[in-house]
């Protein structure tokens, strides 16, 4: 409905005319208006009289090539810096990567998982633009279902941008809440209030300490509104209502939907995500000058005067003469492989080949995920993104596109002392095994960021504190299936899910995104996606049994598949989401770093504004441009966001 229409229509419900809406109804409803902001902390400092362009380029390397990195990298580019992009990965895009698989005679892309583009991702949907990905990439989704476990179905679609309508409509789409119950339980809609009314200082002062579920306990807020709203939206977060922080969880609210100007609005990619967002944004960067480094891993970062001076790169050839790891020749099984980590948690696997050794290093060369041995073969099998290895290391399926690095192993007595392998260079070697900086972004995921930072000197403990502070949420999986019938009773390309042991999310593929479109159309098929956002420590099982338990699930909640017959599968796990468990945010680093000329960028990196996931990631590379540019007296870029604090704060 359009506003007004949406106004006339609840005064009338509520036994009011028209002519109820006075001028002072219209003043209060236009005073509470969620607006879109700015973000500039030195704004009215002369800003207008500064240039926004070097005059003469200096060097800058961001690390990681993911939407953080990618962002920074642009708008550093934007500046006249000389940008050199690393990537540890064969592709660009972090969590939105993806890559193709044979299967059932055709090629077909595949990602990490389903992604929704919501239209307060301003800084995201710039970056977009810029690139010149257009409305062509996108589609309205057309609501935002929950599917519930022996519960009817709700539905919330596209919501009033106005308060108090905005939260009049979630109440009016719902099948457990009326404004009657409301009005009768309205106690346990009081805490439910306070997320108008939040303030980052004050938010995470008083909630940072606990869980969002005690935080909804300790409220009495209304269970039917835990149950419908809060716990399946919650979810999304990839964090466990139970282990998120209810700071984090009102700020993510705020950011969403208390504190949107744009309601619950998201779009889906008409394409993979690979295709239609990040190969635009590579051509780009590459347009703009950027230097893009893919398959080169940072191994460390070279600090000279306090500054850091340059970047360290794997793939030169050299030998480090350090070992590795250090073992005992009685722990290496006669048959199969050990799996060992170094001290430095690198994950390592070693075996017996009659009276010699071999080992490699288990970081899957596609994202670093550690990969194991693959039952019934010699190979390898990387769970993260299903990428196989045979037994020499060398990838056959899937994204990786190296093989797995192979480290010497020399014998001591009784003991394997194992080293990095001596003059193999990485396929994608280059000629330079570091790259000299005036300015660094260290743009990586949580894992790649504490692994980088272990290489500095600890003449910072602090800092280095905060940075092994970070952690990632608990791992999910991904699942996708090719069935040989449609899913008929399934009306909406995307689902929530509320009450299911695995399964939070359900993405019907094949009715809305290509290739998937022809081929449920030729086949007579469909092609469906489970995703489990965030498995309890205890619900930890072999993929065969999560696989037949989200199968299970599958058929409770659309019965015409239990007669569908299985025609291929992809099974993905993996952990690489930030964490944002209580007392988090207190540690967390923020954009500086004790080094001048070092900056970090990530949704996992501490900042006062509102803004979550995707967009986070966009907004603080941004940002890390940002603080480069004041360093060289440029003009920073204001930077939209949804309002500081809620309406009522």
């Amino acid at each position: 409905m359009q506003r007004r229409e949406f106004l006339l229509h609840y005064l009338k419900r509520a036994g009011a005319g028209a002519g109820v809406l006075t001028a002072a109804t219209a003043g209060f409803v236009g005073y509470y208006q969620p607006r879109k902001h700015y973000y500039n902390p030195s704004a009215g400092k002369g800003q207008e009289a500064l240039a926004e362009k070097l005059q003469v380029p200096k060097k800058a390397v961001v690390i990681g090539g993911g939407l953080a990195g990618i962002s920074a990298a642009l708008e550093l580019a934007r500046r006249n810096f000389e940008v050199t992009l690393v990537e540890a990965s064969a592709s660009l895009g972090g969590k939105l990567t993806g890559w193709e698989i044979e299967a059932l005679g055709q090629r077909f892309p595949v990602e990490h998982g389903f992604h929704g583009f919501f239209d307060q991702y301003y800084n995201l949907n710039e970056m977009l633009a810029s690139a010149g990905i257009g409305d062509d990439a996108f589609r309205a989704s057309p609501g935002y279902p929950v599917l519930f476990n022996g519960k009817a179905l709700e539905v919330f679609g596209q919501t009033p941008k106005l308060f108090p309508f905005n939260i009049m409509s979630v109440v009016q789409q719902s099948k457990r809440l009326d404004i009657a119950s409301f009005l009768k339980d309205y106690p346990g809609l009081l805490p439910v209030m306070k997320m108008f009314r939040y303030r980052y200082d004050q938010t995470f002062r008083d909630y940072d300490h606990i869980d969002f579920m005690t935080w909804c306990r300790r409220g009495e807020v209304l269970p039917a509104f835990v149950e419908t709203v809060l716990h399946p939206f919650s979810d999304a977060t990839m964090n466990r209502m139970e282990v998120l922080s209810a700071a984090e969880a009102l700020r993510y609210f705020h950011f969403y939907f208390m504190g949107s100007p744009e309601g619950l609005s998201f779009r889906i990619t008409t394409r993979d995500c690979m295709s239609a967002l990040i190969d635009p944004l590579e051509r780009k960067l590459k347009a703009m000058g950027v230097r893009v480094l893919k398959g080169r891993k940072s191994t460390g970062l070279s600090v000279e005067g306090g500054i850091v001076a340059a970047v360290h790169l794997d793939g030169s050839g050299d030998a480090d003469a350090a070992p590795v790891a250090t073992l005992l020749k009685s722990d290496v099984p006669e048959s199969g492989w050990l799996q060992r980590q170094s001290s430095e948690g690198v994950p390592m696997l070693v075996a017996r080949r009659g009276d010699s050794w071999v080992a490699y290093d288990g970081r899957c060369t596609h994202m670093g995920c550690p990969v194991a041995p693959a039952p019934g073969s010699q190979g390898f099998l990387c769970p993260c993104h299903a990428g196989r290895f045979d037994g020499l290391g060398r990838p056959f399926e899937g994204p990786p596109n190296a093989p797995l690095a192979r480290l010497d192993v020399s014998e001591e007595g009784g003991t394997l002392v194992l080293r990095h392998a001596a003059g193999i260079p990485s396929p994608a070697s280059v000629a330079e095994a570091s790259l000299p900086c005036d300015y660094c972004v260290v743009a990586s995921n949580v894992r790649g960021t504490r692994e980088l930072f272990k290489t500095l000197p600890s003449d910072n403990p602090e800092f280095s504190k905060r940075v092994d502070s970070l952690g990632e949420a608990d791992p999910y999986a991904v699942w996708r299936v090719w069935l040989d019938r449609p899913l008929s009773s399934a009306t909406y390309p995307f689902y929530t899910v509320s009450g299911y042991t695995y399964t939070d999310s359900i993405t019907i593929y094949s009715s809305f995104q290509e290739p998937f479109i022809s081929w449920g159309r030729k086949s007579g098929g469909c092609v469906v996606e489970l995703h489990a956002y965030a498995i309890a420590p205890e619900q930890i099982r072999p993929e065969a049994e999560i696989r037949d338990t989200m199968l299970r699930e599958l058929h409770e909640m659309f019965p015409e598949t239990r007669q569908a017959r299985l025609l291929h599968e992809l099974f993905m796990m993996q952990s690489n989401f930030t964490r944002w468990a209580p007392g988090d945010h207190a540690s967390r680093p923020g954009i500086e770093t004790p080094y001048p000329n070092l900056f970090l960028a990530g949704d996992w990196v501490s900042t006062e504004a509102p803004v979550f996931l995707m967009e986070a990631a966009a907004f603080t590379g941004r940002m890390a441009a940002n603080a480069i540019a004041s360093k060289e007296s440029l003009r920073p870029l204001p930077l939209p966001i949804v309002p500081m604090e809620g309406i009522f704060a």
